[in-house]
């Protein structure tokens, strides 16, 4: 090899090296930049996320603090009444000072639970909506596209107004992610079991299924487009379904004494389930107050 060639080798080989360093120094330093970059995406979506918990949180303690305001309202209208009824029926005097005692506890545990919902973390003027505007609801997704149904077992008790009102946006949420997931066409059933045992809400829909019916597909194209293995009913059994609205609900849920589920049925859609056990006392849901 003569030393012309063995300098040029020596250049090429250099140039080679350099070449080789500069393109790891490069793609080190575009690694880095993609790092940043995901690094800062990650933080937006945390604060993104954030936000919304605390926008949540903020409408819970503003409709609790709606209803703790009705209920202190009428400890008062019954203590004026019963200073009243004092000086002529001493009888009427000691029914009102039981009923005073019952509504001042309601009123005491409904401001426990603002207290509770302050201490872990955009109000509307309108009426509180409750279980008599759930036909309302229904109406409402209907017309955007929802095929809504809904059943009810048992005898129907009452319910404070602050649990009413949990119960409301247990439905509300659950249609609308429905419609929002689903699109037009998924059809939801809501369902309502009322036993001494305590209350069970149940939202369903098949928004999987319904994708593919608007695909045009027919019963069998429908079957085989939504088709699922055991590894995806397995994950559907143990993984924990989240986000901002379902952790709303569960905030909600959890200040009346509810248990929430919620995962996806494989090859169907969504499933959601409220049981408001009568073992649980201070829930509201069966009249007992919070002591």
């Amino acid at each position: 090899m003569t030393p012309l060639a063995i300098a040029v080798a020596a250049v090429l080989l250099t140039a080679a090296v350099v070449f080789a360093v500069l393109w790891l120094v490069e793609r080190a330093r575009r690694q880095r930049v993609q790092e940043a970059r995901e690094e800062r995406e990650w933080d937006r979506i945390d604060r993104e996320l954030e936000v919304a918990e605390q926008a949540g949180r903020f409408r819970i303690i503003g409709e609790l603090g709606d209803v703790a305001v009705a209920s202190v309202s009428r400890v008062v209208s019954q203590a004026e009444g019963m200073r009243y009824a004092a000086s002529s029926d001493p009888e009427a005097a000691t029914r009102s000072a039981a009923a005073l005692e019952t509504t001042a506890r309601d009123a005491l545990a409904d401001l426990r639970r603002l207290q509770n919902a302050a201490a872990e973390g955009e109000r509307d003027s309108a009426p509180a909506p409750s279980l008599h505007s759930a036909g309302d609801l229904f109406r409402v997704m209907r017309e955007a596209g929802l095929e809504v149904t809904s059943t009810e077992t048992g005898e129907r008790y009452d319910l404070r107004q602050g649990a009413e009102l949990v119960v409301f946006r247990i439905l509300q949420t659950s249609l609308g992610n429905a419609l929002d997931h689903g699109g037009p066409g998924t059809r939801a059933t809501v369902g309502f079991a009322w036993t001494a045992d305590g209350l069970h809400v149940t939202v369903e829909d098949d928004g999987i299924r319904a994708a593919a019916r608007r695909a045009g597909l027919d019963r069998d194209g429908v079957d085989k487009a939504t088709a699922y293995s055991a590894e995806d009913d397995l994950r559907a059994v143990t993984e924990f379904v989240e986000g901002p609205d379902l952790n709303e609900l569960r905030d909600r849920v959890a200040l009346y004494g509810g248990v929430l589920n919620a995962r996806s049925v494989p090859g169907v859609g969504f499933s959601l389930s409220v049981v408001f056990p009568a073992l649980r006392h201070h829930n509201g849901v069966h009249g007992v107050p919070l002591r």
